[in-house]
């Protein structure tokens, strides 16, 4: 089974790559760990926890997308709601809360939602996002639950990856033929070797 270690990093886009950092690193205070670019574009990675990331491509013509409210049904194509980053505890809420609220910048109320309890704001780029420190006692990790009044069969399968669904992979790909080929940011590693040999 694969072992999965979080959200290496969402991929996001911006117009104004500087009010993104001062955002991103400044205010939020997380640090700006990568950064690629030329003229035209540019990938900055900020930390949010040592598993996770949020990236931001700047491209010259992009505009924020326009507010929507977070949970708020939509027509049409559409693909992201918001983001919800975890934090340790109420307190760190708290402390965003106030540290928003300076900026002059839009953000909600603590809310409790049973198992976390969030606050909501906006980035400059209009992404939705969220806030969240768990609630003493739930733990839907080690407990999980269904509460939909009319769930899916699928989902009253339980929370465990049902075998049999997909058709099994009985042909691995061999190890002569495993090719990686290369990528945006090989300068990083690169840079890491130069300075072992120095």
């Amino acid at each position: 089974m694969v072992q999965f270690t979080g959200v290496n990093h969402l991929a996001m886009v911006t117009g104004n790559m500087k009010a993104t950092i001062r955002f991103w690193r400044d205010l939020l205070g997380m640090r700006l760990i990568a950064g690629l670019g030329r003229p035209g574009y540019r990938h900055y990675f900020f930390e949010i926890s040592p598993q996770d990331m949020i990236a931001f491509f700047e491209w010259p013509h992009a505009e924020p997308i326009a507010e929507k409210d977070h949970g708020v049904p939509v027509r049409g194509p559409v693909a992201f709601d918001h983001v919800s980053i975890g934090v340790a505890c109420d307190e760190d809420l708290w402390e965003l809360k106030d540290r928003i609220e300076a900026a002059g910048i839009w953000v909600s109320e603590v809310m409790d939602h049973g198992f976390i309890h969030s606050i909501y704001s906006f980035d400059p780029n209009c992404i939705p996002i969220e806030f969240s420190a768990p609630v003493a006692g739930v733990d839907l990790r080690n407990h999980p639950q269904m509460h939909d009044t009319h769930p899916l069969p699928e989902a009253l399968e339980g929370a465990e990856p049902q075998s049999g669904v997909w058709p099994a992979s009985d042909k691995p790909t061999p190890a002569q033929e495993r090719a990686v080929y290369p990528g945006e940011g090989r300068i990083f590693r690169e840079n890491l070797d130069d300075k072992r040999c120095s």
